[in-house]
């Protein structure tokens, strides 16, 4: 991977851009960073084991409980006989999903196999696995329902993820196919597959009798305490959440899930602290989950290589009672230009763990299928793929027809074919071993949500930054920190982030590619807030003056000149407030803007293989990405950010795979000994390259989403260059050795 210089954890110097090293670094490195199976309370918690159920659905008609609340060690054994009250799963319908009842133990419906049927709370966790394994459970099973065939899925879903419409069209699909000279009529198949975060779920509650605080791994905080205080019917303000580190989440923390809530009931059923931790295998059977796909494309172009028609048709699962549906389309309705498009999306509803985002909802399988669609056309129109994507670049969105806010794909590609060499390429053929070259587009809308943020000033001169935004190992303490000490010219050492509490002001939490620009963009604005104040105190308007920190002392100079117009000490300006320290708070929305332009963060994904045709392995040689997200905040974590993602998307493309026992709905492989994922051997040269832009229609910052645009396009581009080594094109995802032994020429 191509690496930014690392600047020092403390800088002197640190405007926003720098590859600043992290500065929670030097806690987890330690092993000081508190995650929240981690978390001590006073009283030494209990611990938690589930008990799941072994049918993929139906009614429990009796449970016995007996011989496990015998054993040593066991504190309770809840089931939904006995678990305290909660709101029925699902409700009220009118919230969305993460503010909804997440209700566990409430009744005796059975979801899907290792649905939670009871918890078992002893001392020890052995304790409590051994007698989870003693609970018997009676049930009536009843068939489940899956997704098996494209056919069957026929509900058109209330919305998409990130609010976009299940169907959009423009033009009219069936004459622009007419006038096709080449068309390419394809399905592509990806499968299910799983985040598995570094951290799996994990909770501590404890309760003190009037307040819950709840200790967990989550994603959004202000979203979670709604939906537990929902889930538990008490108030919000007597729920605390706290989740000050998170170890990755990609999506699958986004919301309050089963670990949370049984912790919960344990805590308020105990009244002691009550932890539960997830087995790597409980967290592929329980934790959200990405579901697989069938994308039928029917692509077409002229006898000049112009787009005609693009219709992209998605089905998809939706897991029963839990409205999540898929943007699998959403690449085909941005990226290049047609006289008519057209994208559709159809589910079915079935007994499974919950479907939700999974990093790039929509983007990273859409684009897997879509750009491996393009690259078809392209290859039978006779051009040469690259430029057949540069050539149908589209100068507005291609459906709304809004003006993009800034769009520099195009660049990406020239730039990108540059440094790959791509005019240089040659496939080769050395024996057994055959060598190909790819390309992909990535392009990911992005999104700025309500954030907000307070800044507090003390008299040593020390700044304070505090909101519940959460960091999931992205760089988010590192960026706010470069914020702050970049407006007012001071070592970030003198700079705190506090970040994870719901006692701090509620921000856009992480996801979606939103949570650095709409955090970030708060913070900025809580800076401006606070050289107003200071400036108000100091006698001076705010636009007139410049602020600067030189020890204990607030320099005022003029804006332009640099003449100095007051100086003063810190302690002294702030006893002018009245208080012992000057805080300020500041939040942003999405306006006008986000409703008036199109604004995407795009890249140009380049990959170079190798293929075995007698053992049927591929090696990933080299990958190389081009992206355009508007102003880089951190150039290290932004490299670090979307070099994973594209090692990622070679695990889409090559390896990963949740296969599921069509009889009952389970998961076979639930653990990284059969799930696989790329290691270090698999994955060869990575390349992260930037055209920076700043775009301030996209957020006060001028900075856009990241965090899910190194995985968009980048398994397509692999899978383009297999096509490209050995000639021939799978569409059913991932690409295993069996497939390509059964396929090789």
């Amino acid at each position: 991977m191509a690496n930014a210089n690392a600047t020092n954890a403390h800088s002197k110097v640190s405007a926003v851009g720098q590859p600043l090293n992290r500065v929670d670094g030097p806690l987890k490195v330690q092993g000081k960073a508190t995650y929240a199976a981690e978390y001590l309370p006073s009283q030494k918690p209990l611990a938690g084991w589930i008990v799941g159920a072994t049918i993929p659905r139906g009614t429990i008609t009796a449970i016995d409980t007996t011989e496990a609340e015998k054993q040593a060690g066991v504190k309770a054994v809840l089931t939904h006989l006995n678990a305290p009250s909660q709101l029925p799963f699902g409700q009220p319908e009118d919230k969305g999903r993460f503010k909804q009842s997440r209700a566990m133990l409430n009744d005796a419906k059975i979801r899907y196999f290792g649905f939670p049927v009871a918890l078992v709370i002893a001392d020890t966790l052995e304790q409590a696995r051994y007698a989870a394994s003693l609970v018997a459970v009676s049930t009536d099973e009843e068939a489940p329902n899956l997704l098996t065939s494209p056919e069957e899925a026929r509900d058109v879903p209330e919305s998409l993820d990130g609010g976009l419409e299940a169907d959009a069209s423009m033009g009219e699909i069936a004459a622009a196919q007419q006038r096709a000279q080449s068309l390419v009529n394809v399905t592509y198949q990806t499968p299910t597959q799983v985040s598995a975060a570094m951290e799996p779920h994990a909770c501590v509650a404890e309760f003190d009798g009037t307040k819950l605080h709840v200790h967990m791994s989550v994603q959004v905080v202000a979203s979670a305490v709604e939906a537990i205080a929902t889930t538990l019917k008490m108030e919000p303000e007597n729920v605390v959440v706290h989740s000050p580190y998170v170890g990755g989440g990609f999506g699958s923390k986004l919301g309050v899930f089963n670990e949370t809530i049984l912790a919960c009931l344990g805590a308020l059923h105990l009244n002691q602290p009550v932890r539960i931790a997830l087995s790597r295998r409980q967290v592929f059977k329980n934790a959200p989950h990405r579901g697989h796909s069938y994308q039928h494309m029917t692509l077409g172009s002229d006898e000049n290589g112009a787009l005609t028609s693009i219709r992209h048709n998605s089905y998809m699962p939706m897991a029963r009672d839990y409205q999540f549906a898929e943007p699998t389309g959403a690449g085909a309705r941005s990226t290049y230009r047609a006289d008519a498009i057209s994208s559709t999306h159809r589910v079915k509803v079935v007994d499974s763990p919950l479907l939700d985002s999974t990093r790039a909802p929509g983007d990273a399988i859409g684009s897997l299928a879509f750009e491996s669609a393009i690259d078809e056309v392209a290859r039978k129109s006779n051009i040469d793929p690259l430029t057949f994507r540069i050539n149908n670049m589209p100068d507005k969105h291609p459906v709304s027809g809004k003006p993009f806010s800034s769009h520099a794909l195009k660049q990406c590609f020239e730039e990108g074919a540059k440094k790959f060499g791509w005019a240089e390429r040659q496939s080769s053929t050395n024996g057994n071993k055959r060598r190909g070259f790819g390309v992909a587009s990535a392009v990911r809308l992005n999104m700025i949500t309500p954030s907000a943020a307070q800044l507090s000033l003390t008299a040593d001169g020390s700044l304070k930054v505090s909101t519940d935004m959460t960091d999931i190992g992205t760089g988010t303490y590192t960026i706010l920190t470069q914020i702050v000490s970049d407006y007012f010219g001071i070592d970030t050492a003198k700079v705190t982030v506090d970040l994870g509490h719901s006692t701090s002001p509620a921000s856009s939490g992480s996801g979606g590619s939103f949570g650095a620009s709409s955090s970030g963009s708060s913070v900025l604005l809580a800076c401006e807030k606070l050289a107003q104040k200071v400036c108000q105190l100091s006698g001076y308007k705010e636009s007139s003056a410049a602020i600067r920190f030189a020890d204990e002392r607030i320099v005022l100079s003029e804006k332009g000149s640099g003449k100095e117009l007051a100086a003063s000490s810190i302690a002294t300006l702030i006893g002018k407030s009245g208080k012992d320290k000057l805080s300020v708070e500041a939040s942003i929305a999405p306006g006008d803007d986000h409703d008036n332009y199109a604004q995407f963060s795009t890249g140009a994904q380049f990959a170079e293989v190798e293929v075995d045709t007698v053992t049927g392995e591929i090696r990933v040689i080299r990958q190389l990405g081009v992206f355009s997200a508007g102003k880089i905040l951190n150039h290290k974590t932004a490299t670090s950010q979307l070099g994973g993602g594209m090692i990622w998307g070679a695990g889409y493309a090559l390896m990963e795979n949740l296969v599921t026992d069509q009889r009952d709905g389970s998961f076979i492989n639930c653990d990284f000994a059969e799930y696989h994922i790329p290691v270090n051997r698999d994955i060869g040269d990575i390349e992260v390259h930037f055209i920076e832009e700043p775009d301030y229609k996209a957020s006060k910052l001028g900075s856009k989403g990241i965090g899910e645009l190194g995985i968009t396009g980048s398994g397509a581009a692999i899978a383009n260059a297999v096509t490209d080594a050995i000639g021939v094109r799978f569409r059913e995802f991932p690409i295993t050795l069996d497939k390509v032994l059964c396929n090789s020429k």
